[in-house]
């Protein structure tokens, strides 16, 4: 036995491998086995179920609470009940993930609940139309009343016409005469979390034809004063309308009547660059950063509203 240890650690040596090379070996030697047990990744977009809306609200509102707020929160209201349902692969996202997105990352930016709903349309759309659902689920949340969902306490419901986590809470509070800290505060959050866990809950079946879209009700086009002037553009992501009001020969107000850009985003654009060109009286104006497209696209459609002048 001696000599065979002996010929063993002389062979180990010689690879140059010692004790640790030899414990090395073992694993490789094993390792087949244990990745023939290891799941397949399961195939890029995952497969979509639908869940049920009001279960997913009631659920994803408790868990707010358990789990660190609206990213968790907005994550465990649909992975955790795909888990429930379905188990693998639903059941290896942890939802504390997204644990950082609370409070707008932190520092009152892009709502944590949003933040949660992109990563799952993310799980289960390619990135194109995943980025389609994203501008659907942004533009909703912008005009929507929150929170309609109220189980614990009665508030006055706000319409934040942003995305941020800063503007939409604190036009709550206001309302509502409250401070970051209050239970009725934060059971606004997890209410309004539930219910863009439902919001994307409803785009992703609609996406998957398990559920109809509602129809789009036109609202008819608004009489024009005889100053006022309607221009559009196109960029790849759609179009972009604009209403010119004139004051004699000078541009007096420019507003931005619908567009396909991306909200939050491109919003700086919708802002500065009729300022802009109301100040320059000129639509040759610099776009601005990052959003060049949009900024153009503003540009064009005050020209094509500037052309219908006579």
């Amino acid at each position: 036995m001696e000599n065979k240890e002996l010929t063993r650690r002389s062979f180990l040596k010689t690879l140059g491998i010692g004790a640790t090379g030899a414990a090395l070996a073992s694993v490789m030697t094993a390792m087949p086995a244990a990745l023939a047990e290891t799941p397949e990744i399961p195939e890029y977009p995952w497969t979509w179920h639908p869940i049920d809306k009001q279960k997913a609200l009631e659920y994803t509102y408790k868990r707010w609470f358990e789990v660190g707020g609206c990213g968790a929160g907005a994550v465990a209201g649909i992975m955790e009940l795909l888990a429930e349902e379905y188990g693998y692969p639903y059941n290896v996202i942890p939802c504390k993930t997204m644990a950082l997105a609370a409070g707008g990352y932190g520092c009152q930016t892009l709502c944590g609940a949003l933040a949660g709903g992109c990563l799952m349309l993310g799980f289960f759309c390619e990135p194109k139309v995943a980025g389609e659902l994203r501008n659907e689920l942004f533009a909703w949340y912008r005009k929507e009343p929150f929170p309609t969902y109220q189980p614990e306490y009665t508030a006055t419901t706000t319409v934040a016409d942003d995305i941020t986590c800063n503007a939409s809470v604190n036009k709550f509070m206001k309302a509502n005469n409250l401070q970051m800290g209050d239970a009725a505060r934060k059971a606004r959050c997890a209410a309004l979390t539930g219910e863009v866990v439902c919001k994307v809950i409803e785009l992703l079946n609609i996406q998957y034809g398990y559920e109809e879209a509602k129809p789009v009700e036109e609202e008819a086009p608004a009489e024009l004063a005889a100053n006022e002037y309607i221009g559009t553009s196109k960029t790849d992501r759609g179009e972009v309308k604009v209403k010119v009001t004139m004051d004699g020969e000078m541009i007096a107000n420019i507003e931005v009547l619908s567009s396909s850009e991306t909200p939050g985003i491109c919003d700086p654009a919708m802002e500065q660059i009729p300022k802009a060109i109301i100040e320059k009286q000129s639509t040759e104006v610099d776009a601005v950063t990052n959003a060049t497209q949009t900024s153009n696209a503003i540009m064009e459609a005050v020209r094509d509203a500037l052309s219908q002048i006579k």
